[in-house]
């Protein structure tokens, strides 16, 4: 390391090295329980490597639970999994102070937030007061309660299901919730060959309990600030912030993307970077990341919504008027 922290040529060189090696292990013992979705194995693992927390959203039944539990698995940390219901009290989440006969004293007791891997599954059946109370514990990975602050474990990721809207029983993820999380992902249904592959190999054991974790929190911790590491230039910078802009100035988005927003963008830029091998951020990670990184962020025009445009559709028609930056960055 150099004398002001930064890592050396050499030590980033062996450090995109433990990247590749520590991915690779870890996407292929995905691979032995998620069948057919190794794009996004590959998200998943960039939210892990740039320190974001994720969103899975699509209909029951299509394996994203399975997927939380997958990377969770693979990882030796602790892991903690929530059952967001309507009558689950923010304080079953974040912990509670209680009132100890021996000691005469109120003493912490931790919430199921206290873990390297938090598995939120069906994160909106929960009421807007519960998940409110993730607010803090994302942003800023600590908890008050009773007013005394207790810091979270490191590294520290929430990754939460939730069922469409339309789903019976939900209630809509507040705006400053979906802010919180980095990406959003949906798996859609499998291939026909990867259904079949998974009634092959899922039909006569559960994959799931064979599988060992290829890494611990301590190396993952070091490579996500190893990953913090990858050179951005400034033109690259001023390309997020183009897009953000493009975003709060369009006909079609009654809600652009926050500041957050162009930093989740940034860091997950610099963590696809490091998964291809590179220690520099290219354009191309960028316009990869922006449907999962912000798409889930948008809130759209009435018109937008009546013409029946998506957010990912938009967001790819401002991503093809911004400028790119040319070769050479």
């Amino acid at each position: 390391m150099t004398e002001q922290g930064q890592l050396t040529g050499s030590e980033r060189a062996r450090t995109l090295e433990e990247v590749l090696e520590v991915t690779t292990s870890l996407a292929a013992a995905m691979r032995t329980v998620i069948e057919g979705k190794p794009e996004v194995i590959q998200t998943a693992l960039t939210a892990l490597l740039a320190e974001g927390h994720l969103l899975l959203e699509d209909v029951p039944g299509v394996g994203k639970t399975m997927l939380a539990k997958t990377l969770a698995r693979s990882v030796d940390c602790s892991v903690r999994r929530i059952q967001f219901t309507p009558d689950l009290l923010p304080s079953d989440v974040t912990g509670v102070s209680m009132f100890n006969q021996d000691l005469r004293s109120f003493e912490f007791r931790p919430g199921a937030i206290f873990a390297n891997v938090v598995v939120g599954d069906e994160i909106n059946r929960a009421s807007p007061k519960t998940q409110s109370a993730m607010l803090e514990c994302m942003e800023e990975g600590q908890v008050t309660v009773d007013g005394r602050t207790y810091t979270l474990p490191h590294p520290f990721i929430v990754m939460a299901t939730q069922n469409p809207l339309e789903m019976e029983g939900t209630y809509p993820l507040p705006e400053a919730q979906r802010d919180r999380f980095m990406a959003r992902l949906s798996l859609g249904y499998p291939s026909a060959r990867s259904e079949m592959d998974m009634l092959t190999h899922h039909g006569e054991r559960d994959p799931l309990h064979e599988l060992r974790p290829v890494t611990d929190a301590a190396t993952v911790s070091r490579l996500i600030a190893g990953v913090r590491s990858v050179h951005t230039s400034d033109s690259i910078r001023q390309y997020i912030v183009d897009l953000a802009s493009a975003t709060r100035d369009n006909s079609a988005i009654r809600l652009g993307v926050s500041p957050r927003a162009t930093l989740h963008l940034l860091r997950a830029a610099r963590a696809a970077a490091a998964l291809s091998g590179r220690d520099y951020v290219l354009p191309d990670d960028v316009q990869a990341l922006v449907v999962p990184v912000w798409a889930h962020r948008l809130i759209l025009t009435g018109e937008a919504l009546h013409s029946r445009r998506g957010p990912a559709e938009v967001l790819r028609s401002v991503t093809d008027r911004v400028r790119v930056p040319a070769p050479g960055f």
